[in-house]
């Protein structure tokens, strides 16, 4: 049976005090929350990809973005590389994306005044090459 990283309920007890505290009619657990995050990170699948048993992908990935940008997740973080619950070591950084688009001006393309610099389509455009064939004469 595969291992995946996850934390217990004992080990939530030693970071809980980083979260902050749930208020309201909440439908997951920070320590659920926290799990899944976990999964992500390791598995590097899409939010969607989350396994049905983590709950709603949306709630979760809501709630993640929330803490990434108040601070909270680089506090859990912190404290679970502290306490050794986990030990993380970034080694590689990658953009999530299939393809990433270069303004043509990064790609050292030519500038569309630099091709029809008058104008005219006929005398600025590229430059055409025309190979006739020469008869050598004969002596």
């Amino acid at each position: 049976m595969l291992q995946y990283m996850e934390i217990t309920e004992a080990q939530f007890r030693l970071i809980e005090h980083c979260l902050p505290v749930q208020r309201g009619n909440v439908s997951m657990e920070n320590l659920n929350l926290l799990n899944a995050i976990l999964y992500v990170t390791e598995h590097g699948c899409k939010w969607r990809g989350l396994p049905e048993r983590f709950g709603n992908w949306h709630t979760i990935y809501t709630r993640m973005n929330r803490w990434a940008k108040s601070g909270v997740l680089d506090r859990v973080f912190a404290e679970l590389q502290r306490t050794q619950i986990l030990r993380i070591k970034l080694d590689v950084v990658s953009l999530d994306s299939t393809h990433i688009k270069v303004h043509p001006d990064g790609t050292g393309a030519l500038k569309k005044t630099d091709l029809k610099p008058s104008g005219d389509p006929v005398e600025g455009g590229r430059q055409r090459f025309i190979w006739l064939p020469q008869m050598l004469e004969r002596s």
